[in-house]
């Protein structure tokens, strides 16, 4: 069956560009970037962003945030077919309109992927641009601790805001 990615998140003033692969099952059950309880990518911004209670508000919230602090969000992949929600089982993928979005977002100082298939899937979309390359927080990476995870993101991206 083919899945359809979600749409982006972003504001034309945007600094950050956030990259994911494509949206894992809990992710596109709810419409919802990063539902998994489990993910990291929610604790590693309310760490970059200085905002311990993030997490817990709702969606909608969470979103406003991000664009408040001019950071974009969107997947490098637009459509695909996978059983499950690893990112090794992706196929047929879909690129996203990555480099489009790029275009209106006259402020963009960084684009940051989260793990290495984002990053993989983004350098093809984006050659020649210098691309962050973080941790994934899926939890199904689970050598490192989600506060671990935080910790290097929030470095990481905070000289880009």
């Amino acid at each position: 069956m083919r899945l359809s990615g979600l749409a982006p998140v972003w504001r034309a003033d945007a600094r950050l560009l956030i990259l994911g692969s494509f949206p894992g099952a809990a992710s596109l059950q709810a419409q919802q970037y990063y539902a998994h309880p489990r993910n990291a990518f929610w604790p590693a911004m309310a760490s970059l962003l200085g905002d311990p209670v993030l997490p817990r508000r709702p969606y909608a919230e969470r979103l406003q945030a991000l664009v408040e602090h001019r950071i974009a969000l969107w997947d490098a992949v637009a459509a695909c077919e996978r059983p499950g929600s690893l990112d090794a089982d992706i196929r047929a993928a879909e690129p996203s309109d990555v480099p489009a979005l790029v275009t209106r977002l006259a402020d963009l100082r960084a684009i940051a992927c989260n793990g290495a298939a984002a990053h993989r899937q983004a350098s093809a979309l984006l050659p020649g641009r210098l691309l962050l390359r973080l941790p994934s927080t899926s939890p199904a990476h689970a050598s490192r601790s989600p506060a671990d995870k935080g910790a290097e993101w929030a470095q990481a991206l905070r000289p880009w805001l």
